[in-house]
């Protein structure tokens, strides 16, 4: 009898909650799962890289592959925006509008999908929730953009989202046996730390409530308070 091997799927991965939860939801339905980085040059990456690749090594198994590390920046693009500067950072009790980074998930999927292709995988998955509020995390958007981009190379990687139809509570359910320690959503770090006060921080511990549990994170309060009152 000749043994199939399990599928391969590739995911756009970043290392937070859910692109994190995402690895462990796909690896228990069988998958093997390939985890794409795409680097932009936005100010929390030298601190969110390390806890992504963290996060892998405690998941280890030979159905998941090693990260790939791909660039597309985005310094050029957004010149002096917040992402960028480290100024000006949202903070917890900004909406949800502040943090959204123009064309963000365009730019992430372009590479991941061609990669994808190039490398003979023809599934991507996005970590993205259902509720997601902006125009380019839209069950819509992706559909669109999914076929622009098979049309342009003449090929096709279906882009889909596991976690689609979860809330998330639901995720953080999903995620409840997972080394959540080792995931990073900050976008103000304070030496290599989650901050503890910035948008995503809030995000962060609100999702922790969610699931009534401790919230594993070390934070950075008080470094960052020393550091914007210097």
């Amino acid at each position: 009898m000749i043994r199939v091997p399990p599928p391969t799927i590739g995911l756009l991965f970043s290392g937070g909650l859910d692109s994190s939860i995402a690895v462990g939801h796909l690896l228990g339905q069988g998958f093997e799962v390939q985890p794409i980085y795409v680097a932009s040059g936005l100010v929390w990456e030298e601190a969110e890289l390390p806890f992504a690749r963290k996060f892998l090594a405690a998941m280890a198994t030979t159905r998941l592959h090693d990260l790939v590390l791909l660039d597309m920046t985005a310094a050029d693009l957004y010149g002096d925006h917040w992402s960028i500067t480290g100024i000006g950072v949202p903070d917890a009790e900004s909406a949800d509008e502040a943090v959204h980074l123009p064309g963000r998930n365009p730019l992430l999927m372009l590479k991941a999908r061609m990669w994808c292709q190039l490398n003979g995988i023809d599934r991507l998955a996005l970590g993205c929730l259902g509720n997601n509020p902006f125009a380019d995390a839209s069950e819509q958007f992706f559909a669109e953009f999914g076929r622009l981009l098979d049309r342009a190379t003449d090929s096709a990687v279906h882009v889909f989202r596991p976690l689609a139809k979860f809330t998330k509570r639901q995720v953080m359910e999903l995620g409840r046996d997972l080394p959540l320690q080792h995931t990073f959503s900050c976008i103000d770090p304070a030496e290599g730390l989650h901050c503890g006060r910035c948008n995503k921080c809030a995000e962060r511990k609100a999702a922790f409530r969610t699931r009534g549990r401790d919230d594993p994170t070390e934070y950075g309060e008080l470094n960052t308070t020393i550091k914007h009152f210097r």
